[in-house]
């Protein structure tokens, strides 16, 4: 160790463990600017389809779009589901203030549609009793 007059020169450490620190400082900052994001927050449009006598229908296709008014064409893709067994669904979308428009369609049964607004990170249930088509059509 070197003297500088009256004071004490502490010593310096070894170059590699400079580096050492220095890279692990590094790796964390990369880390923490690059690392994984926040999940994105979502709400949930979901109901039950029913047929017209109360029973249950499974197997109804259901697909949200985004309302005419509520999002350039073009931006949103419409999602389909198929409701379970019980005749539920749900299907999730950003959780943004937006009007969705839902459409369930089934064999046999009227198509329907509704109209449902999600105001942000919630979720929004909707029903929807199918009537059987007119015979003969």
């Amino acid at each position: 160790m070197k003297s500088t007059g009256g004071r004490r020169a502490l010593p310096r450490p070894p170059a590699r463990c400079t580096l050492a620190v220095g890279g692990l400082l590094w790796l964390a900052l990369a880390a923490f600017a690059g690392g994984p994001k926040q999940p994105a927050s979502f709400a949930v449009v979901a109901g039950t389809v029913f047929q017209e006598d109360g029973h249950l229908l499974r197997g109804a296709e259901v697909t949200i779009e985004a309302a005419p008014e509520g999002q350039p064409k073009g931006k949103a893709k419409a999602i389909t589901v198929r409701s379970d067994a019980q005749g539920e669904f749900a299907l999730r979308v950003p959780a943004m203030a937006m009007r969705y428009t839902v459409v369930v369609r089934a064999p046999g049964f009227l198509r329907q549609e509704k109209s449902v607004l999600v105001a942000g990170d919630e979720r929004v249930d909707v029903f929807f009793r199918m009537e059987r088509e007119p015979a003969g059509k």
